[in-house]
């Protein structure tokens, strides 16, 4: 690449408001996605492309380390973690929280990182407290802090959500971009139903009420069951709630498969931009899906 790499990139684009997902350091749909937005966003050439052009837009020539040190404190690797996840949502019911697994999981959400990212910037270092490790120059992503409220002043925003860009935008009263980020959303069973909706709240670290009944592919056994809170939880750290019965904007406990699987209808993202649009909404915010 002429002007910068994959990684880069990413971070310019994370940092920028235009998330790529999971910072994995490869191409792919996300993060050409995001590339999109910010071409479109900034007035270049639409190339579709990690070009010189959309890196000059970024600012990548004069925008400092976009890697960083970050020391381990003692609460990223002390736990509790939730070393087997049953798939079975029944099963999951029964755990006392939905932690993360381990403490590799904790530390790679805190930089919107994948797992395998972290693992090859920090070859050979052992993940315990006080130990130095590379990651994303990123605003890191605490699981136990609650997003602030919109401001009074802070204007009015809408959410556009695109099943065929697997894409949600926030944007501003004028129409000009405020946030973007990759979603899933719904399947051939379940899909996502076009209309207006409205956010009616947002419930930060949610129980996930599992009825079977909701569920095609529930199994003839399952039972009604409540999933304890946690970054694990199948709708992850935060629900944004629509006038729409059963649908809702959330986060995930895989954030790997976000823009690539399919889901039961809901808007699905990383937790740390399900957390991010939650700090930009606010009862009322008008929601568009098509």
């Amino acid at each position: 690449m002429p002007c910068g790499d994959y990684l880069s990139f990413q971070v310019l684009l994370d940092r920028q408001g235009f998330s790529p997902g999971e910072i994995d350091s490869r191409p792919g749909d996300n993060f050409t996605h995001a590339l999109i937005a910010l071409q479109q966003a900034r007035q270049v050439p639409l190339t579709m492309q990690p070009d010189c052009d959309t890196w000059h837009a970024l600012g990548g020539d004069s925008a400092g380390d976009l890697l960083t040190t970050y020391t381990i404190a003692p609460a990223d690797v002390e736990g509790p973690f939730e070393e087997r996840i049953p798939p079975n949502l029944v099963e999951q019911a029964k755990l006392p929280a939905l932690g993360y697994r381990s403490p590799l999981e904790r530390l790679a959400e805190r930089f919107h990182a994948s797992p395998a990212l972290l693992q090859q910037l920090n070859r050979g270092v052992t993940l315990g407290a006080g130990h130095e490790i590379k990651v994303p120059a990123v605003t890191p992503f605490d699981p136990d802090a609650k997003p602030a409220a919109p401001a009074a002043d802070a204007g009015d925003v809408a959410i556009q959500v695109s099943r065929e860009e697997s894409a949600l935008r926030v944007t501003r009263a004028d129409g000009s971009p405020l946030f973007f980020a990759p979603v899933t959303t719904g399947s051939q069973h379940d899909p996502l139903p076009p209309g207006n909706w409205t956010v009616v709240g947002v419930q930060w670290h949610p129980p996930f009420h599992y009825n079977p009944n909701l569920f095609w592919d529930a199994k003839p056994q399952d039972t009604k069951a409540t999933i304890k809170p946690g970054p694990n939880n199948p709708v992850g750290v935060v629900w944004i709630s629509l006038n729409l019965e059963h649908y809702g904007i959330h986060g995930t406990p895989e954030p790997g498969h976000v823009g690539h699987t399919e889901s039961h209808g809901c808007v699905r993202l990383t937790n740390w931009d399900a957390a991010r649009v939650a700090s930009l909404v606010k009862r009322g915010t008008p929601v568009v899906f098509k």
